[in-house]
């Protein structure tokens, strides 16, 4: 079976931050320091052994509804368990209740459950409509607090609190940025498969507070965030014919990228935020632009007969990897953000596409078709070090979370009734896992950290 990139680029050779309330972050340090931990992750390392960790129920005082507080400590919960980092130890066996957070916890009854990490929280009003939500980090070995932060939300925005305590736990025990309060926009699909309707949507990374962002009177193709994560581009056959879009995720304004003669797809971002990389048709080839967005000027890239499409930058902007059918078949190809250098670095029997430069800078993701499977896997920027992350009946279009450990991708299940869902893997291979959607979703992209 073709992939979708595929089967678009065989047509090509035919045809020619969301709404949010704001949450404001009291950032109050709890400790004069942070302490030396015995409780640390070396996330180097291929297979990981989860570290066992204790998150209390969140003490609820005053006017506060309980279930919000328990709300705020189950999403923590499977925030760090769905990295693969964390095991969170089951509330039925916990020895200690937790009464006050600024009381040393009984550590001795917390080793008993080997519990190594331990996290108190509370929730309680702080005046003029908004909730405190406050929460300790303790090192159950040494009996030291690790980090204690307190946030101040407006708006029912519980969620987004604990996905920001979730990435703080995750920094200070990983020693590296957590994805939790990031989001992720793709392609919502419903209806027959021969019928199937393509809208824009948007949603939290673990599939929660999800958003349509489009009508689906028009197909639409690759949404990708701007840096700034305000604004998404994207392919429509609004009009008519193939275009790229920007639209504004808080105020719903679309726009078009360029007025040209002749389809084009494939956009992205550049890293400034300030132009667009993209594909032009023409005369049933299509080679790689790059757009001013505020001036509308162009640059051509790439001069050839072939198929050149997919560009993506590298995290400091001065090489774009894309993907090419010059050679025969698709491969792999990096450039200068001028457009010289051009070299080949996929070298591996198949066919390769949907490049992603990590937001590191040392790994781009791929998908590659060989044999009759659809595989997701990374290598260096040069080419070497090619590593299968996952494979399987139709697997494509890698995404990176911004701290480049893990990818999302979608997967196309066989038969009349199948359609694509999203999952993510972990850079090393492990913690494969399906994304929740409502319905049908493709074509992934996770935004930047949210601000």
């Amino acid at each position: 079976m073709a992939s979708v990139f595929e089967t678009f680029n065989v047509a090509t050779r035919l045809l020619g931050a969301f709404c949010r309330a704001m949450i404001v972050l009291s950032l109050i340090v709890l400790t004069g320091g942070i302490a030396a931990a015995q409780t640390e992750i070396d996330i180097t390392q291929g297979n990981i052994k989860a570290i066992p960790i204790a998150i209390t129920p969140f003490i609820s005082q005053g006017p506060v509804d309980p279930s919000f507080g328990d709300g705020i400590t189950k999403v923590i919960s499977a925030d760090l368990a769905n990295s693969g980092l964390f095991r969170p130890i089951e509330r039925a066996a916990f020895i200690e209740k937790i009464g006050s957070i600024n009381k040393a916890p009984r550590f001795s009854e917390w080793r008993v459950i080997n519990a190594q990490a331990l996290v108190v929280g509370r929730v309680l009003q702080a005046g003029n409509g908004r909730t405190q939500v406050e929460f300790r980090l303790w090192d159950v070995f040494s009996g030291r607090q690790l980090a204690g932060k307190k946030f101040t939300a407006t708006g029912d925005n519980w969620r987004r609190v604990a996905h920001i305590i979730a990435d703080a736990i995750y920094e200070r025990l990983t020693g590296e940025k957590g994805y939790f309060d990031t989001r992720v926009v793709f392609v919502e699909e419903s209806g027959p498969k021969d019928k199937r309707m393509k809208r824009l949507a948007i949603m939290d990374q673990d599939g929660f507070n999800m958003r349509i962002l489009s009508s689906g009177k028009s197909l639409v193709l690759t949404p990708r965030f701007s840096p700034t994560g305000q604004m998404v581009t994207f392919m429509s056959y609004d009009g008519g014919r193939p275009q790229v879009y920007l639209l504004n995720i808080e105020t719903g304004a679309k726009s078009l990228v360029g007025n040209f003669p002749n389809m084009t797809f494939a956009p992205r971002f550049a890293p400034d935020g300030r132009s667009v990389a993209l594909s032009l048709q023409n005369d049933g080839a299509s080679d790689i632009h790059v757009m001013d967005i505020r001036t509308q000027q162009r640059r051509q890239l790439t001069f050839t007969q072939a198929i050149d499409t997919a560009p993506c930058y590298s995290p400091d902007g001065r090489q774009i990897v894309f993907e090419s059918d010059r050679a025969g078949s698709q491969q792999l190809f990096v450039m200068n953000a001028d457009g010289s250098g051009q070299r080949r670095i996929s070298q591996g029997g198949g066919r390769y596409s949907t490049p992603v430069w990590s937001p590191r800078g040392d790994l781009i993701a791929f998908t590659k078709q060989t044999q009759g499977r659809f595989l997701i896997g990374v290598m260096k920027p040069d080419g070497t070090g090619e590593r299968i992350l996952t494979g399987g009946y139709h697997n494509e279009g890698p995404t990176w979370a911004p701290n480049g450990r893990v990818l999302m991708f979608f997967r196309e299940s066989p038969g009349a009734r199948g359609g694509p869902k999203l999952y993510s893997i972990d850079l090393t291979g492990y913690n494969e896992r399906l994304i929740p959607t409502p319905r049908f979703a493709s074509d992934p992209a996770w935004s930047g950290r949210v601000n």
